[in-house]
């Protein structure tokens, strides 16, 4: 696939079907894999933080979730590139990897969060195997901990792995697990939240027009107000300034 640099990191050119099919390939060939779903948050915190760019330039995968991301690619010159939103990602993998039967492992969230997104899945997808699932405690895992973790995923068999830690955590571990976990492993941040019911999607149309943020923000205003304030506008800034001296 080709990609364009949005903020200096490379995005590939790719669809929700496009990127469904490449997952699939490699969980097929056993691949360790990690994917990253870029938005204006993780490009910033890339842009401000060398040892984050690096995780991001190494994915196998890098996906414009964000809609402004989406239309950079379009300025860069793919006028017909779509988003990939994280959770219509993991929908779509989800619901192949039952009708293939290809076991899945879920990594992350609350346990409470984690037993709602279980039940959900099972529900919309009844073939599913999902061979792993665990939510780690939100401190830093021990050595022996996280060697625990890698052996627990490994036995399990599950060759796709649903990483919802949140951006920038879920990213570095994915890049930390790579050739330790025999999976393709995709960073989906809130989608676990969306698909297990704990927190509301946004109306379609808020999602077409880049406007998504504006309800995730309504919805959780004291945890998200100081990323937005933050990040939206130094997004903003530093895309202007690439187009304008490309």
């Amino acid at each position: 696939m080709s990609a364009t640099s949005i903020l200096g990191i490379p995005v590939e050119y790719t669809s929700l079907r496009e990127a469904t099919a490449q997952i699939l390939a490699w969980s097929s060939e056993r691949e360790s894999r990690y994917v990253c779903l870029a938005n204006t948050h993780m490009l910033v915190e890339a842009h401000d933080d060398s040892a984050f760019r690096t995780v991001l330039e190494h994915s196998d995968l890098t996906c414009p979730d964000g809609m402004p991301v989406a239309w950079l690619q379009r300025l860069g010159g793919s006028p017909t590139v779509s988003r990939v939103r994280g959770p219509d990602l993991m929908f779509e993998v989800v619901t192949a990897s039952a009708r293939e039967g290809i076991p899945i492992g879920l990594y992350g969230g609350r346990p409470d969060t984690l037993a709602a997104l279980i039940d959900r899945l099972e529900h919309v997808a009844p073939r599913l195997n999902i061979a792993y699932a665990h939510a780690p405690p939100f401190r830093t895992l021990s050595e022996s901990e996280d060697a625990g973790v890698t052996e627990a995923i490994t036995s399990s068999g599950a060759r796709i792995l649903f990483v919802g830690l949140g951006c920038p955590k879920q990213e570095r571990w994915m890049a930390a697990h790579r050739d330790r976990v025999p999976a393709v492993m995709l960073g989906v941040g809130a989608a676990f939240d969306f698909h297990a019911g704990v927190v509301a999607q946004a109306p379609r149309w808020m999602q077409r027009t880049g406007l998504e943020w504006a309800h995730r923000l309504a919805s959780d205003p004291r945890r998200l107000w100081r990323r937005y304030a933050r990040t939206n506008p130094r997004f903003v800034a530093l895309a202007i300034r690439d187009l304008l001296f490309k």
